[in-house]
């Protein structure tokens, strides 16, 4: 695992979008296959979407040959709620760059059969070629996608119940109702996740710094599901200096030399 701090959620956010846009132009510079991306939703990629848009304006990348795969999705939420995870990408992603329609894959929380929805998205990824890079945030409590705490690390794409925390966080895009929240929602599985060929976490605030420092220096673990990451050959977290204030004094100033070694 790495760990790439910035000093602000800015530019932790302008440095994932750049990443990832070097990714997409490093593999159509080796090949005419699509680059596969993993996707996630809440208001942790906002600016990180915002860049990319911003580059694709600029002519700096194009999205025409990505395929895009979303981590989750409510159950029941009618997709046109301006709260449903369809309804938040196109706000902040889809309608502002060239991404073709039908590269875009996004769980149907409102299937007649959840169980096939789900084991169907999983295929889809595999046709696809699998994932080049996941894009991910975290919860407060370390969870990954809508993998509670103590989810299987064997997991792949099913129906969640969500945590009381968990509905009570996002309460806070449903006029702060928790009772307006969604109970159940579908999400890719931790071993979902892992399959991608690296997997990039995105972490801001305080409220994240101990689900940080649980995944990057504790066990790995199913209380949290993002330490999973630890056992990723291409894993990497960024986080703000919020983010990253319950790591030990060592650990933050061990990635600040490696990152500072690698780019000398």
């Amino acid at each position: 695992m790495k760990v790439i701090i910035r000093d602000t959620q800015h530019e932790a956010s302008i440095w994932a979008a750049h990443y990832i846009a070097s990714k997409i132009k490093a593999k159509a510079a080796a090949t005419d296959r699509p680059f596969v991306i993993g996707l996630a939703t809440g208001s942790t990629p906002i600016e990180t979407y915002a860049e990319l848009i911003r580059m694709y304006k600029a002519g700096e990348i194009s999205f025409k040959n990505v395929i895009s795969f979303n981590m989750d999705e409510y159950v029941g939420l009618p997709v046109e709620h301006p709260e449903s995870y369809h309804s938040f990408m196109d706000k902040y992603l889809f309608n502002h760059i060239d991404i073709p329609r039908e590269n875009i894959h996004l769980l149907d929380g409102n299937a007649p059969d959840l169980e096939k929805e789900c084991s169907e998205y999983e295929k889809k990824i595999v046709a696809a070629g699998g994932i080049d890079l996941f894009l991910g945030g975290v919860g407060e409590d370390g969870h990954l996608a809508f993998n509670e705490p103590f989810s299987s690390l064997q997991s792949r794409t099913r129906v969640m119940t969500l945590t009381y925390d968990t509905l009570l966080v996002n309460s806070r895009f449903f006029d702060n109702d928790v009772n307006k929240v969604p109970k159940q929602a579908m999400s890719v599985g931790v071993a979902t996740v892992l399959d991608a060929k690296e997997v990039l976490i995105l972490a801001f605030g305080h409220k994240k710094a101990r689900a940080i420092q649980m995944a990057v220096e504790g066990p790995m673990t199913h209380v949290c599901t993002l330490s999973a990451l630890q056992n990723h050959p291409a894993g990497t977290v960024v986080v703000d200096e919020l983010a990253a204030g319950e790591l030990k004094v060592n650990t933050y100033k061990y990635f600040k030399a490696i990152e500072e070694a690698e780019n000398k």
